[in-house]
């Protein structure tokens, strides 16, 4: 409980905080001004000060009639503990606190004289603000030479400051004193010009009305500020040129123009990060793929001018927009809503002269390198120099390269060309064809191929899958090390090495894809039937103890449900799986490819020929033959040429 003598030490130290208080006066166009004005003054810094605005400056209309505002500011009161914290904050020069802005205003008195007598408006205080007095009234009045006041009338009008004019007393009219004015209309009628002289002893006010049926009378319509016009009926600045109406100039209208769905700076790199966070910087999406139907780009419609206006109210014209033709370029179309290009095939859009092409082709004029990145394209690609190690091409359509392929990877759903070769590495290189490849060689690459695959200088030691033929003809065609296998034939000129060590297989009769899948069924066929075994083996385990028992707890005999409905899925599954196995044997079974293996030059001992089921491990070398499945196993016949289609070029392409 705090007594007397603590109470009255408190007193004491607030008496003496109070009277240290140096309050100063500040102004300036802007609150932020005459804050730093007053701290300037003060010398401390704005953190330290707090203010009372003492009258709200204001901006005036379009340049006129602008006031300042007015502040009082002291430095504010601080705790011990306070002012060494502050202190630490002086130390740094780039700390800052806004001071707290203390929005506040006094009610105000105006006073009217006018044709049936005298009248005052009050208006609310704002925030803390004081109220108007009945004195402020009286001495207002008293200033405009009011002589006959109705003090009720002003006590009443005072209370309830209801920011209307009220009548309060009358007063000796001078028709020789009312305030005048006039206007000038300036600047080809987008400006017009208030002066206002000011009353004399006696002399009438300017009402709103007035000024409004003035500026009417003198051909003013247009462009009047009414709410600073009332604030300027209540406090007007007298023998200066107001401005108190501009005009609108015109506006023209937009152009039409176009809204790309699709990038137009070409040079224009898009790196994006990948699920795992990370950024690949092979991958710069410079080709900007669409497919067939897709929107390109919409014309947005012009729009149409805003007209301007004087003072005097006389319109001013404004252009419309300018419409635009659609820039149609080649394989694109206009669509239905007359305003949307749209592209007639998939491939790579462009902009070129100024026009929306979609181009069915992509090409590379030199490396697939860092300078490119990963190329994905639907359509055609055509690579005029190398694919460079760790990057990849993909196409919708054809993949030719007229350089090498390094350890990288390509996939096409057309035809792949290489004009020179591949070489991979043990790493790997892997190539998809939707259709055939064509290569001068191929070394250490995983290929898949939809149709074919040949090669003239050789294949060594990669592992080539190719739904119909593998052929390897030229002056050093062999095909040395790895697994090859074919549907109908593989083909060259030498089979397997001289030197021992280097295991070639070549496999004919089968389907590579279904047989791969099928060798993929039979390994899911064996872990599901170990997980069944496993499962049936807990289940009867779990259902012996509840024999004996009579019941399981409640865990175990949720964990023998689980297992029950892991048995039914697993079963289920099962039996999908042998359907599956079932329709890939007899997809191999009905094959009616003959499958034949052959060499036009030599074979060598160490090569292993399968063909369907049967298998032939060669074991002396052979010279032009050609190996194929009579009554079940291989048998050596006379070497067999490929047939005309094995030895066609690509279409379109030539062979050389």
């Amino acid at each position: 409980m705090v007594d007397f003598v603590q109470l009255q030490h408190v007193m004491k130290e607030q008496l003496d905080q109070d009277r240290a208080i140096s309050a100063v006066e500040a102004q300036g166009p802007t609150l932020d001004d005459a804050v730093s004005q007053a701290a300037a003054l003060l010398n401390i810094p704005i953190r330290r000060m707090e203010y009372e605005v003492t009258e709200r400056g204001s901006t005036g209309f379009m340049g006129s009639g602008k006031k300042d505002w007015k502040i009082k500011a002291y430095e504010r009161a601080f705790a011990a503990d306070e002012s060494a914290q502050d202190e630490s904050f002086d130390n740094d020069a780039d700390f800052e606190i806004e001071a707290p802005l203390i929005q506040e205003k006094n009610g105000e008195v105006f006073v009217h004289l006018l044709h049936d007598g005298a009248f005052i408006k009050v208006t609310q205080p704002i925030g803390k603000g004081k109220r108007a007095t009945d004195a402020q009234a009286m001495a207002a009045l008293g200033a405009r030479q009011v002589k006959d006041i109705n003090q009720a009338a002003v006590n009443e009008a005072v209370k309830a400051a209801t920011g209307e004019y009220i009548r309060v007393g009358d007063f000796q009219h001078n028709s020789g004193a009312d305030a005048s004015m006039t206007v000038e209309i300036t600047d080809q009628e987008m400006r017009a010009l208030l002066y206002v002289t000011p009353p004399g002893e006696g002399g009438h006010d300017i009402t709103v009305e007035t000024y409004k049926n003035f500026l009417k009378s003198n051909q003013v319509y247009y462009g009047i500020d009414e709410e600073f016009l009332v604030e300027f009926a209540d406090n007007p600045s007298y023998k200066e040129k107001i401005l108190i109406a501009e005009g609108a100039q015109p506006v023209n209208g937009r152009d039409a123009y176009l809204q790309y769905n699709f990038e137009t700076d070409q040079s224009k790199v898009r790196i994006k990060e990948g699920a795992n966070g990370k950024v690949d910087f092979k991958d710069l999406n410079i080709i900007q793929n669409v497919v067939e139907s897709q929107p390109l780009a919409k014309k947005i419609a012009p729009e149409r001018g805003a007209p301007g206006r004087t003072v005097t109210g006389k319109q001013l014209a404004a252009r419309d927009g300018k419409d635009m033709a659609l820039p149609l370029g080649k394989n694109v179309h206009v669509g239905d809503d007359g305003v949307t290009i749209i592209a007639d095939m998939n491939g790579q859009v462009v902009e070129v002269s100024g026009k929306i092409n979609v181009e069915p082709v992509y090409t590379v004029q030199g490396d697939v390198n860092l300078k490119t990145g990963n190329i994905m394209f639907l359509g055609t690609v055509i690579i005029n120099g190398n694919v460079e190690d760790g990057f990849s091409v993909q196409a919708a359509g054809n993949i030719e390269v007229n350089g090498t392929v390094e350890k990288a990877e390509l996939d096409a759903e057309g035809d792949i060309i290489v004009h020179q070769g591949i070489t991979g590495s043990k790493a790997g290189c892997i190539i998809r064809a939707g259709k055939s490849l064509w290569a001068r060689f191929i070394e250490n690459t995983a290929i898949e191929a939809g149709n074919m695959v040949v090669a003239s200088d050789g294949i060594i030691n990669s592992r080539v899958d190719a739904f119909k033929r593998i052929i390897c003809q030229g002056k050093r065609a062999s095909i040395v090390g790895g697994r090859l296998r074919a549907s109908e034939e593989i083909n060259a000129k030498v089979l397997g090495s001289p030197t021992a060590g280097t295991e070639t297989i070549c496999e004919v009769g089968v389907d590579p894809k279904t047989k791969e899948l099928l060798t993929q069924l039979f390994e899911k066929k064996a872990t599901m039937e170990k997980q069944l075994e496993e499962i049936q083996l807990n289940i009867q385990t779990l259902v012996n103890i509840k024999k004996q028992r009579k019941s399981l707890p409640e865990d175990k005999e949720s964990y023998l449900a689980e297992l029950e409905e892991k048995r039914v899925e697993i079963i289920t599954d099962l039996k999908k799986n042998e359907t599956e196995i079932e329709k890939a044997q007899d997809f191999l079974g009905n094959i009616q490819a003959r499958g034949r293996v052959s060499a036009s030059a030599k074979v060598y001992p160490g090569v292993r020929i399968i063909i369907k089921d049967a298998k032939e491990d060669v074991r002396t070398e052979y010279r032009a033959v050609t190996f194929v499945l009579e009554n079940g196993l291989v048998q050596v016949t006379q070497y067999e040429e490929p047939d005309a289609e094995a030895m066609r070029g690509p279409d379109g392409y030539t062979t050389n």
